[in-house]
């Protein structure tokens, strides 16, 4: 069986998106955690509408995705950040390569969902080449992370004291000792929101400095960075409906 874990944070209004995709997938041998840190949304009546089981988050993505993990039933673990959207085929596609590479550990190009091709070619250059060029050296892990229970176990699960960028480090962690690569024969949909809110060019400057204070080996555990779980207001959300 496969679990798939989501944190949540006043989702209601992407969480539904993700939960359809999911829905839509040919492989069923699935269940669906919601890890929620206490919305003030719809959130978990959205989660119990579509058969998930809720499991209380925390103040952070790791903090949630470790709660899921304790209950969760299946030998491999898929983390999913909530305001995604998974292709057809997604699941099927994603362990069928995870299983035939032999990989332990495994995450995802990302796609932004928006009409510039602009915006689509340079994520694709600052992040997917990157991801897929140092995937053997450098490990990067965003928005969705595959792992066999056991390596999740041995790692000690997601350091929940760092402020920004716990997946890329998971994976780091992880790599020392399994199999690591970006799965190639699907990817994952994105939103900008983030980008879109505290501006494209600080927000990719704030990932960089990150990106070179880990180079030291050290996970971002100060909050120098100031990258927030629930950054949205409910006007915000709202204006992104």
């Amino acid at each position: 069986m496969l679990s798939i874990i989501i944190p949540t944070l006043n989702e209601e209004n992407y969480l539904p998106l993700l939960l359809k995709s999911i829905k839509k997938q040919k492989f069923q041998d699935y269940e669906v955690i919601v890890a929620d840190a206490n919305s003030r949304d719809k959130t978990r009546d959205i989660a119990k509408k579509f058969g998930c089981q809720l499991t209380k988050g925390g103040g952070n993505p790791a903090k949630g995705r470790n709660e899921g993990a304790k209950i969760a039933m299946g030998d491999s673990l898929l983390f999913l950040d909530a305001d995604i959207i998974v292709p057809e085929d997604f699941l099927e596609k994603s362990l069928g390569e995870f299983k035939k590479r032999k990989l332990d550990v495994a995450s995802f190009c990302l796609i932004p969902q928006t009409d510039s091709g602009f915006l689509k070619f340079i994520f694709n250059l600052l992040y997917n080449w990157l991801i897929l060029i140092l995937q053997n050296i450098l490990p990067h892990a965003a928005m969705g992370i595959l792992v066999k229970r056991e390596v999740f176990d041995k790692v000690g699960g997601f350091n929940e004291e760092i402020k920004m960028a716990e997946d890329h480090f998971f994976a780091r962690q992880a790599s020392k000792f399994s199999k690591f690569g970006i799965i190639n024969s699907t990817k994952i949909y994105i939103t900008l929101r983030r980008y879109e809110k505290d501006g494209y060019f600080s927000t990719y400057f704030k990932y960089f400095l990150c990106e070179f204070y880990m180079l030291s080996g050290k996970p971002a555990k100060s909050d120098l960075f100031k990258y927030e779980f629930d950054q949205y207001s409910k006007k915000q959300r709202n204006q992104l409906k």
